[in-house]
């Protein structure tokens, strides 16, 4: 429909009627909260015990109203028309997936004012009425024609990728974890709400003061978890991981203190916490308009890795990526071409790593590379470029060239397609919780959750070792 044309008022008769038949989803409840302002759990939550508590939505009939006004604005009697009053009744919930069909039908006309009265119906799939009554409105007296015109795009940020993770934590035990120098709002918060959530057991470490009183300033209940002093924030690292070391704490968790501090700590050879393997970090993204969770590698520990570095970073990615539940997870190793190229040393090196991945140097994961990113995430670009591959369209793992360039693609699916990232540094004895100032609370909860997922599936190779 091009256009929308409107009935005048004297070209109405009485039965004259319109109707419209949509479907709900999880977007529309969203939107008509957020535009709304109506935040009733009531109208958003699930009251089902099977529902999960990070996942219930579930809509109010109220919102079969807005599609009796859209009719009445659109369609009878359509552009120029004046809500004056309406009268409806609500009879029946609906939810995500409903089918309801919106009907007006005038049942009076009011000749004086060009007021126009009518009956009001919306029905769900099964036949059932979710409202009914009546709306007054004054209809134009002269015809209309209005473009269409396109709608504005409208996207809500979904995080079911971290829903689910957080989701699979709640029947763990929290994991114990050590919390270097919380000394901020944003670091402190972060472990009271992933506590709050049952994801992990903090021991907070560093000024006991200074905690306190963040604590008490930001309004954060502290007083059930233990809490060591520490002199400042180098001595607070150190403590952190003596924690760990001692088999009190499962997991490292960054507070107010650089990263740098914290990983001068794990990194010393006598009293950190260093394995064969390179430490390396991953970005665990929730990307809105990606079918899977993206794990990039590594964009914040090896500046320029080398080849050997490399088989580490990929081995912790896939280990991670496992942890998570993914049986055979798809590595694309990134390049700018998806051609071998002798004067592009990320090529050689991929080629290097698929062989290496053939011959079992590296364990658990579907490699291919080299691939450009759109081909690696897209199976039309790699259909186009004619790249017949098990990884290219489907990649679970994107392993980068150098930080530089991870840094650079991490922040630019943050802020341009609305991207959420959680952080984890691996290839340590226990997985370390990286967050940001800037992180929302789910995606703190994200990180810890990512956390106690590792270390579970840490203890669970331990054992099948010991037992065999």
């Amino acid at each position: 429909m091009d256009a929308l044309e409107n009935r005048p008022f004297d070209d109405i008769t009485i039965g004259d009627s319109a109707s419209v038949t949509k479907t709900l989803t999880r977007d529309d409840i969203a939107l008509f909260a957020v535009v709304s302002g109506d935040l009733n759990p009531t109208h958003l939550d699930d009251t089902s015990a099977e529902a999960s508590p990070m996942r219930r939505v579930v809509g109010h009939s109220l919102w079969g109203g807005g599609l009796i006004s859209g009719l009445l604005g659109t369609r009878l009697p359509g552009p120029g028309t004046v809500y004056l009053a309406q009268n409806l009744r609500f009879h029946h919930r609906i939810a995500p997936g409903d089918t309801l069909t919106a009907k007006v039908t005038v049942r009076e006309k009011r000749p004086k004012a060009n007021v126009v009265v009518l009956d009001c119906s919306c029905t769900n799939q099964d036949g059932e009425p979710v409202l009914s009554g009546t709306a007054e409105v004054v209809a134009p007296t002269a015809k209309m024609s209005v473009p269409c015109g396109d709608l504005p795009a409208v996207s809500l940020r979904r995080h079911d990728a971290y829903e689910r993770l957080i989701e699979r934590c709640r029947d763990l035990e929290p994991l114990s974890t050590a919390v270097a120098h919380p000394c901020d709002e944003s670091s402190l918060s972060a472990a009271v709400d992933a506590a709050r959530s049952g994801i992990i057991a903090p021991v907070l470490v560093g000024p006991a003061n200074k905690i306190r009183d963040a604590a008490q300033q930001f309004g954060l209940d502290i007083s059930a978890f233990p809490l060591i002093e520490a002199a400042h924030s180098h001595d607070a690292a150190e403590k952190a991981v003596a924690l760990v070391r001692t088999g009190q704490a499962e997991a490292l968790m960054k507070g107010s203190l650089h990263t740098d501090e914290l990983m001068a700590a794990v990194v010393k050879r006598e009293t950190g916490l260093r394995t064969q393997r390179r430490i390396s970090h991953c970005f665990l993204m929730d990307v809105p308009n990606y079918a899977r969770p993206l794990i990039i590698t590594d964009a914040a520990i090896n500046i320029y890795p080398s080849l050997e570095d490399k088989v580490d970073i990929v081995q912790n990615a896939i280990d991670l990526a496992r942890a998570l539940g993914l049986e055979r997870p798809c590595v694309a190793i990134l390049s700018a071409v998806e051609t071998v190229n002798p004067k592009i040393s990320s090529t050689l090196e991929a080629a290097a790593l698929c062989k290496m991945a053939e011959r079992g140097q590296i364990t658990g994961g579907v490699l291919d590379g080299p691939l450009a990113l759109d081909n690696a995430i897209s199976e039309e670009a790699a259909r186009i470029k004619r790249i017949e591959s098990p990884v290219a369209g489907h990649a679970d793992i994107l392993l980068v060239p150098d930080l530089e360039a991870g840094n650079m693609l991490a922040k630019n699916l943050t802020f341009l397609a609305n991207a959420d990232a959680a952080g984890i540094v691996l290839g340590a004895r226990v997985p370390i919780i990286l967050t940001s100032r800037a992180d929302s609370v789910q995606t703190r909860l994200a990180s810890c959750a990512v956390a106690t997922l590792c270390a579970r599936s840490r203890r669970e190779a331990t054992a099948a070792a010991a037992a065999e």
